[in-house]
């Protein structure tokens, strides 16, 4: 008969020997500090300072500062709406210090992107990744020029995914990424790169003053709308010319009409000669459904509001006072800050 005491003791023995075995923690930093030194050494080339200002620079001119991302070999470069919006004078300083030519190839503050093109040669492009990808836990960083400071790194994790967050011009974002990475002001418009070297984000925007959230805005939807202002200088939009305001409905209203929602659009002005207008909505009127789609407020009604509603005929359903209405309406196409 097989003696097994020794055995199973020799077993025991190995396994609480595994157990108090340390990590190698070294090794898991360094293996960390390669990502983010092989990260940078690849992306960091690509990413831009965009300069602006006045038509003519002065010695006590004191104007906006950003990022921006070499995103074609031929010169186009990502950055943030906000960073260039209205300005007389955009320049973008290179890694190496040129200072080529830039033009405004197009701007969205709807999404708070713009795209420039510079006409330098030998650039390098980073890659764009897969806003699918991204997960909740894994490496994040940040390459910009907060406060000037040419190519300034930092790292984190992604925090959360499907943020939502208001642009300038009140429109919603959506598919926001938000890191821990930490983010100051010039980082706006500069790159947010996964572990690969890909980039997964623009980054946009912080919370002050909190510290470790800050957001940007998925590379999805940067490419989109890059897309879209490389092809035309401009996204389309349909316009209503309306203003709202998100209210609750009555219960007993919505039982009676059958409604799936809680709250509509209460619209509080309605802009002379607009399509609304000319579609005889008025003020005091609350929108619960536009081409088929329930309205719960100005969110659910901007995001319905795209290019391919413009000059198409569409339903518009409302309830003034306890009646609801059936109304055509025809979308024109928006113009700047239409609201």
């Amino acid at each position: 008969m097989l003696d097994l005491t020794s055995d199973i003791a020799d077993q025991k023995l190995s396994s609480r020997a595994t157990e108090h075995t340390p990590v190698n923690d070294q090794a898991l930093l360094d293996a960390y500090s390669n990502a983010v030194i092989g990260v940078t050494e690849r992306v960091g080339p690509a990413v831009v300072r965009v300069e602006t200002g006045p038509k003519v620079r002065t010695p006590r001119e004191r104007g906006g500062m950003g990022s921006g991302i070499v995103i074609s070999p031929d010169g186009l470069v990502l950055t943030n709406s906000h960073v260039v919006h209205r300005a007389e004078r955009i320049e973008v300083v290179l890694p190496d210090g040129r200072r080529p030519d830039t033009q405004l190839v197009g701007e969205d503050p709807e999404s708070d992107l713009a795209v420039l093109r510079i006409y330098a040669p030998n650039l390098r492009a980073v890659q764009l990744g897969e806003s699918k990808r991204v997960r909740v836990g894994q490496l994040a960083i940040a390459i910009g020029n907060p406060y000037g400071f040419q190519c300034t790194v930092t790292a984190g994790v992604v925090s959360a995914l499907g943020r939502s967050l208001r642009a300038q011009s009140g429109r919603l974002i959506d598919s926001i990424i938000q890191t821990d990475a930490a983010l100051n002001p010039g980082n706006s418009g500069g790159p947010l790169v996964n572990s690969r070297g890909e980039v997964i984000g623009v980054n946009t925007a912080v919370i002050l003053p909190a510290q470790g959230i800050c957001f940007a805005i998925a590379i999805d939807t940067a490419q989109y709308v890059a897309g879209w202002l490389v092809k035309e200088g401009r996204i389309r939009r349909a316009y209503l010319g309306l203003g709202g305001q998100g209210v609750k409905l009555h219960r007993r209203l919505a039982r009676q009409h059958k409604l799936t929602i809680e709250s509509g659009l209460l619209v509080v002005t309605v802009e002379p000669d607009s399509p609304a207008e000319r579609a005889g909505l008025r003020e005091g009127d609350v929108i619960v459904e536009f081409a088929g789609q329930p309205v719960a407020g100005i969110d659910e009604l901007h995001k319905l509001l795209t290019g391919a509603q413009i000059g198409a005929r569409s339903s518009i359903t409302l309830l003034r006072r306890s009646d609801k209405l059936p109304l055509d309406i025809v979308p024109a196409e928006s113009r700047p800050h239409d609201e």
